[in-house]
């Protein structure tokens, strides 16, 4: 893992993962496991899965990846990570939403990487 960024991701669709490094660092201090908060095969298995042989608006993988991964996360480590993040307050699923979309960015860049998928970013300049 680079020191901005886990493995396989490339930025070009999360620009900034301190809020998931972040959400990271309170799950161990809290004693909890990491794991549900890092990709997994399945869940590359999954984006290939809801891909198949079609094309799918990139916009249209990402909604289906943030349901995906938000059951995943802690909603109070979320809360807790949102506020020491960003110094604001927000309601729990906003604060595990934030974390889920960019769990969700991360898989995509990283199956891309990884050759898995091939996507065309143009969709988040508009």
């Amino acid at each position: 893992m680079s020191k901005d960024k886990p493995f396989f991701a490339t930025g070009e669709i999360v620009q900034d993962y301190s809020l998931l490094k972040k959400y990271w660092e309170l799950l161990r201090k809290k004693g909890k496991d990491i794991e549900a908060a890092l990709l997994s095969r399945e869940d590359f298995d999954y984006v290939k899965k809801l891909i198949g042989q079609r094309r799918i608006k990139l916009d249209e993988i990402y909604d289906v990846l943030i349901n995906y991964f938000i059951d995943r996360i802690d909603p109070e480590i979320a809360l807790n990570t949102y506020r020491e993040t960003y110094g604001v307050e927000t309601d729990p699923e906003t604060a595990r939403r934030k974390i889920a979309e960019i769990m969700a960015g991360w898989l995509i860049e990283a199956s891309s990487y990884l050759g898995d998928i091939k996507i065309n970013i143009s969709w988040k300049n508009k």
